[in-house]
């Protein structure tokens, strides 16, 4: 296993997680809903010299179709990861582009979460973290396990607030 070169000295990953899959269910909807209009189209062509020519141009668009609602809204959704780290949270979002953030633990000031019914089923939320600074409230949408990953991250902000002030002792104490 290879270490992971963005993490300082004595940091290790915790926890990374991916958007929740719900995210995916209207990507997929609308694949299938393109695949069953073209099929449909394909059923509905009459019978005759174009209908090979009709049916090769439909399948591509279909292609063409499902590639674009699938593959776009996967690739965010693969690309997109929240990291717990013993001493930061890191968000990483973009999918040609990159765009990153990090929050030392040592700077959150509040944790929370917010989860509608569905989100509640599904065990999904948003994951509100606050801190002293120009953009003081940072709201992680479609958490998986989100009342966990609140309680797991509130627990490193305590470890990380003890370390921070507690001095270095000799290991040979």
């Amino acid at each position: 296993m290879s270490k992971d070169q963005t993490l300082v000295p004595g940091e290790q990953a915790v926890s990374i997680v991916h958007p929740h899959w719900k995210v995916m269910v209207g990507p997929i909807a609308l694949a299938v809903l393109i695949v069953a209009a073209v099929l449909v189209a394909i059923v509905m062509i009459p019978f005759g010299k174009a209908a090979p020519v009709a049916a090769l141009v439909l399948g591509a668009i279909a292609i063409v179709g499902v590639m674009w609602s699938l593959m776009i809204p996967l690739l965010r959704w693969w690309t997109t990861t929240y990291e717990l780290t013993t001493r930061r949270l890191r968000v990483r979002t973009g999918i040609i582009a990159r765009r990153g953030k990090d929050i030392p633990l040592s700077r959150v000031s509040d944790v929370s979460y917010e989860a509608g019914i569905l989100d509640r089923l599904l065990g999904s939320g948003t994951l509100v973290v606050e801190s002293p600074g120009e953009h003081g409230q940072e709201r992680l949408t479609e958490i998986p396990r989100v009342v966990y990953l609140q309680s797991l991250l509130f627990q490193l902000i305590e470890e990380e607030r003890v370390r921070v002030t507690q001095p270095e002792q000799d290991e040979d104490d």
